[in-house]
């Protein structure tokens, strides 16, 4: 089976990508390659929706890692959304993705970037 990659228009400082299929040493690499572009300065949130994903190996983890190191310097996140159980499985295993950035749901997820952008939007007020 192989990976299906489906980006979705970006937001303000914001990039949704759906993964779907399998992510693993054959497939890792066509993921590197789609969020390459994305990763940028102007990126504050990456968000995979990992509904569709059947099946993560190591090779998996290593690029959302890689995706989440490349976004550390200016304070980006990778948040994932909708992993299905034995994905979730994994992540808990492996503890990969600090478990404040993985969600159930789209909309809790949106819920997460809303309030961190609130901070941010307050606390530049709060230094004028």
């Amino acid at each position: 089976m192989s990976l299906d990659i489906h980006i979705q228009p970006p937001g303000k400082g914001s990039q949704r990508v759906a993964v779907s299929g399998r992510l693993d040493t054959h497939t890792y690499e066509d993921l590197d390659e789609a969020l390459a572009p994305l990763l940028t300065r102007q990126l504050h949130s990456l968000v995979l929706d990992l509904s569709g994903l059947e099946y993560i190996s190591s090779a998996g983890i290593r690029s959302i890692f890689k995706a989440r190191k490349t976004l550390a310097p200016h304070s980006g996140k990778v948040l994932l959304v909708n992993p299905q159980p034995q994905i979730q499985k994994v992540l808990d295993m492996v503890k990969a993705v600090p478990l404040n950035e993985i969600f159930t749901s789209t909309a809790e997820a949106d819920a997460y970037l809303d309030a961190m952008q609130r901070k941010v939007l307050e606390a530049s007020e709060d230094d004028d």
